[in-house]
């Protein structure tokens, strides 16, 4: 059980592996378009809207940073946090971080934004800049911030190699390799990139079952867990820039990987001999993307046709050993293998003036399919394995899925803009298996954005509209959850959730070259996905009705040179929601499931001081809660997460980096609160407490870059 970073609260492998370790515009046209050396302020707006709509940071504001890469570029763009697709969102419309790259959104959903920049040498940028997400197209409308990275067309060579090796608190160390280079030729780009992706971890910790009523201590397991994991990935991309609305791309990207936990557990009793049981966790995952685009002038516009195709299997092994000495008594083996494909295509046209209004029509068409089969055995004490069947182990689901929509957007004033959407989506999607089920669905999805830029550097951006959540072709199917002793239900029946969402941005300038931004929501949720009980007797995901949220979220980000602390640079945030919906059991209201926490903030202070950089994150948040039928389980950390480093460059291609992460030895907790049969009795029945130590570890770095420059 990691205690929860800034970087990862939850690390992206499936969620019960980790809990069980724990326990609306139209885009200006210019934007597929070469990169020019010599361009106006912003070459990705329209005339007469760059300078009062784009915020610009040339080059030379980083230098100060001495950054490698495109992304210690954009991690020091005042007020800006990057935020990642959801990478298992079917279709492309609604997997778009906040990142573009020459005006236009990379052609991928495998590859993370993080990745992408890693590879974009930091000599190669021109400037970033950051617009409303309008600026950009369909797919970021209704966002205050997405943050353009603009590159040269200068031909040649540049790349960089990194070198790292991690030790852990057991002593065992990770050496790591990563490269890429970029080769612009011409018109064209090539970008080659390998990683090797490995990472171990030993944690020591123990769990507690006591009886709710008294509190003795019925079962006491001390446990320490060895993890190794492998994430290769190999990518290779080519891009094609002829001018104004001529280019084209295509990127590959192969991604094996491999999770391997052995969990030695000796167990204690209150009643009964002691034990030394073992829990096992061998996941082999892979992963496969094809896509690319083409754009063409047509009609005083832009026509753009998108195809992807990606693939993701799984062969994954659980079990857990009863032993008594080396004898294994009993337990569980569960087998589950997967393959889930994904083909789509779109085609849009936009136009930056058509009736006085920014255009743009487009439609996308997405087939996904999931086959999956689990097997679970119960084990027996002379190594008879039978099978348990569960409601729905072995199904087959695949959707057939369209959206088309349009998109407005007009300049009412010199410093006001509106931009209105209006989608519509359809579905058909099909079960089939161990049960049957098929629906067709539709829904239309508005949505309208205010953008003001007042004067003195504010800006004021106001939105609704709404969202239809897919749904996880993974929650129709049951499982068991062996580190975690209970059974995951499948439902066939799930609805997708439907949301309005408002939003209210504000923000400004502060301290010169800083930024405080402020932002606050409301959702007003219907069919809210949570927890039910299936007629079987499963605890499954389905609907229970409809709910709220309101958040408000805050940053400040800027140097402090001006009050006296020279080269120094401060960034916090820190954010509060709350959530609420009637609770299908209890009938009383109670906050969503979910890693949802109350509140949460971080800070971080940082020195550039010429050759030497070093600084100090530190993060907190709140405890998340899940509502399950027969327990509520809550994820907390034991204090606030840190991250330090210390950066030394010998010269200007060499970067030599210190980080070391937990350095407040925290520990990540959880504990379950369990009632006999459901929540529906007043008082509990027990209540475990886990707590892992994965204590700290140091990284050592070398980043060299190579190439003109």
């Amino acid at each position: 059980m990691l205690p929860k970073s800034p970087a990862a609260a939850l690390r992206r492998a499936a969620p019960p592996l980790w809990i069980g370790l724990l326990a609306c515009a139209a885009p200006v046209m210019a934007q597929d378009g070469p990169a020019n050396d010599t361009p106006p302020p912003s070459a990705a707006v329209s005339e007469g809207e760059g300078a009062s709509r784009t915020k610009v940071y040339q080059a030379d504001f980083f230098i100060a940073f001495s950054p490698t890469t495109a992304l210690d570029m954009v991690r020091r763009v005042p007020g800006f946090a990057i935020e990642e697709a959801d990478r298992e969102v079917r279709g492309f419309s609604g997997a778009a971080g906040n990142v573009v790259f020459n005006g236009a959104r990379a052609t991928s959903k495998s590859d993370e934004l993080a990745a992408q920049l890693a590879r974009i040498p930091a000599r190669r940028v021109l400037r970033i800049e950051v617009a409303p997400g309008d600026v950009y197209g369909s797919d970021f409308a209704g966002r205050s911030q997405v943050l353009n990275v603009v590159t040269t067309k200068a031909g040649g060579i540049d790349g960089n190699l990194k070198a790292s090796v991690t030790r852990i608190h057991s002593g065992r160390a990770t050496p790591n390799l990563e490269g890429a280079v970029v080769i612009r030729s011409g018109q064209s780009t090539f970008n080659l990139s390998a990683e090797s992706g490995r990472r171990i971890q030993s944690e020591i910790g123990f769990d507690e079952l006591s009886r709710a009523s008294d509190g003795v201590l019925l079962e006491r397991r001390d446990k320490r867990n060895e993890i190794r994991e492998r994430n290769p990935a190999f990518a290779a991309s080519w891009a094609h820039d002829g001018g104004t609305n001529k280019a084209a791309h295509l990127n590959l990207r192969y991604a094996p990987g491999g999770f391997k936990l052995t969990q030695f557990n000796h167990v204690t009793p209150l009643n009964g001999p002691e034990r030394d049981d073992r829990l096992t966790q061998d996941y082999s995952p892979k992963r496969f993307e094809i896509g690319g685009d083409l754009t063409r002038p047509l009609g005083g516009g832009a026509l753009k046709f998108v195809a992807l195709a990606n693939r993701r299997e799984r062969d994954d092994f659980d079990a857990y050993y009863t032993r008594q000495g080396e004898a294994v008594i009993g337990g569980f083996e569960q087998d589950t293998t997967s393959r889930y494909d994904e083909v789509l295509g779109r085609l849009t046209w936009t136009h930056p003036k058509v009736a006085g209004f920014a255009f743009e029509l487009g439609s996308e068409v997405a087939y996904n399919k999931l086959n999956n089969a689990t097997d679970l055995f119960l084990l027996g004490p002379n190594g008879a394995r039978n099978k348990i069947d569960l409601p729905i182990d072995r199904a087959t689901v695949d959707e057939l899925r369209s959206e088309s929509y349009v998109n407005l957007g007009r300049q009412l004033t010199p410093s006001l803009r509106l931009d209105t959407t209006l989608a519509f989506e359809v579905s058909k999607l099909t079960v089939s298996g161990d049960t049957s089920a098929e629906r067709s669905l539709k829904f239309f999805k508005p949505g309208m954005t205010l953008d003001w830029k007042a004067g003195g550097g504010w800006h004021v951006q106001a939105s609704m509209r709404r969202q239809v959540a897919q749904l996880n072709f993974y929650d129709f199917i049951s499982a068991a959850e062996l580190a975690n002793d209970r059974v995951n239900g499948g439902n066939a029946n799930l609805r997708p959730q439907r949301t309005w969402e408002a939003r209210l941005t504000v923000e400004r300038p502060v301290l010169g070259k800083g930024q405080i931004r402020l932002e606050a929501g409301y959702d007003w949720a219907s069919d809210l996905q949570d927890r039910i009980l299936t007629p079987e007797g499963f605890d499954a995901p389905g609907n229970i009705g409809s709910g709220t949220r309101k958040f408000v979220q805050g940053t400040f980000d800027a140097p402090l040179d001006t009050l006296g602390l020279k080269s120094t640079r401060l960034k916090l945030t820190g954010g509060w929601q709350e959530h609420s919906v009637r609770d299908p059991l209890t009938g009383q209201e109670r906050p969503w499931s979910g890693f949802r926490p109350a509140w949460n903030w971080s800070a971080e202070l940082r020195r550039d001081a010429g050759q030497w950089s070093y600084g100090l994150q530190v993060f907190r948040e709140a405890t998340s809660t899940v509502y399950r039928i027969d327990e509520i389980d809550r994820f907390f950390n034991s204090g606030p997460f840190g991250i330090a480093f210390a950066e030394y460059r010998p010269d200007k291609k060499t970067t030599i980096r210190l980080d070391l992460e937990n350095v407040f030895d925290v520990a990540g907790q959880r504990q379950r609160t369990f009632y006999d049969p459901d929540r529906r009795q007043a008082l509990a029945s027990a209540i475990e407490f886990r707590h892992r130590d994965a204590h700290a570890a140091v990284t050592l770095s070398v980043n060299r870059t190579f190439g003109a420059g």
